[in-house]
């Protein structure tokens, strides 16, 4: 024997249609390293001064860091997203330009 449905007796079905969303991946934004360049007039304790509170390195880091800076001429502060690096080398160029000492720092894609 068949059952009747009632008026109004849908089974449970609303009528509205849905439509699962397709999940977006975020990518990972792109990364920069900050490079310190050597030159012969800023001081050594500037750059760990600089490492220190721009950076937030720790002290044996900074020293490190420096030493590499004074050593190979080049030496890799940190990586960061582009707006984070870029705000921490023009952070650091008006410490710089305050203290009459010309420190350099550029940044450049990391790779992967």
């Amino acid at each position: 024997m068949a059952t009747r449905k009632k008026p109004g007796d849908d089974g449970g079905d609303t009528g509205v249609v849905t439509e699962t969303k397709k999940q977006e991946k975020l990518a990972k934004p792109p990364l920069y390293k900050v490079l310190f360049h050597n030159d012969n007039y800023t001081t050594m304790e500037f750059v760990v001064a600089v490492l220190r509170d721009v950076f937030h390195k720790s002290e044996a880091d900074s020293v490190a860091i420096m030493l590499n800076v004074h050593r190979n001429g080049l030496g890799v502060a940190g990586v960061y997203t582009f707006e984070v690096a870029e705000t921490k080398i023009n952070k650091t160029h008006a410490l710089a330009k305050e203290h009459e000492f010309p420190l350099k720092l550029t940044m450049e894609p990391e790779e992967l």
